[in-house]
């Protein structure tokens, strides 16, 4: 099918916002994703202390879980509730500091150092700011972005990966004439063009 009447559709920040302030987060999952699980191996190949980025990583509970393997994980969310409630959930200590290079921006980081929220824009992070990824989750980002911002979120992850990187994707399957989204229809074709 086509991308129907979702491609002019535009989410705001304070929509998002919203949502989880409202508790209406029901892409939030509470066992962490069964694909994830299943395809572990192929986003770790083989290698130990990776470092993984979780675009709009929500209170994601699948990043303790690799940061529990010996990881090293990265997200990046606008919700701060979003943030603190992941610290909180998993009794994680953590501490708070600004971005210097993000006006309004903070990174939340366990105690531990191994799990580094960005409390901001995804656009305003770039690999100065967060270094490169050996790994990618993206479970619920690409679906999330506005169809017009695709390539463009597109690029900033391709930006933000390491030569041998390895990004999993999930992405939802349906009539996008019947859904207005989010989570928006990607087609395979469109993630081919975008990702190559």
């Amino acid at each position: 099918p086509d991308v129907g009447s979702q491609k002019e559709r535009v989410v705001t920040e304070e929509e998002w916002l919203q949502k989880w302030e409202m508790g209406n987060i029901g892409f939030h999952k509470e066992q962490g994703h069964p694909l994830l699980q299943k395809y572990v191996d192929v986003l770790l190949n083989g290698r130990s202390g990776l470092k993984i980025f979780f675009p709009l990583c929500g209170k994601a509970v699948e990043m303790k879980w690799l940061a529990d393997m010996g990881h090293s994980v990265v997200g990046v969310e606008i919700s701060e509730q979003a943030v603190k409630e992941f610290f909180s959930e998993h009794s994680l200590p953590y501490c708070e500091e600004p971005v210097p290079e993000i006006s309004g921006a903070k990174m939340f980081q366990s105690t531990s150092g191994n799990i580094s929220l960005y409390c901001c824009s995804i656009y305003d992070l770039s690999s100065s700011i967060v270094g490169k990824f050996d790994g990618v989750w993206d479970r619920g980002a690409l679906v999330a972005v506005n169809p017009s911002d695709r390539q463009r979120y597109a690029s900033l992850m391709i930006n933000l990966m390491e030569k041998k990187s390895s990004y999993l994707l999930v992405t939802v399957s349906y009539d996008p004439n019947k859904h207005k989204g989010p989570p928006f229809y990607v087609p395979e074709s469109e993630i081919k063009s975008l990702f190559g």
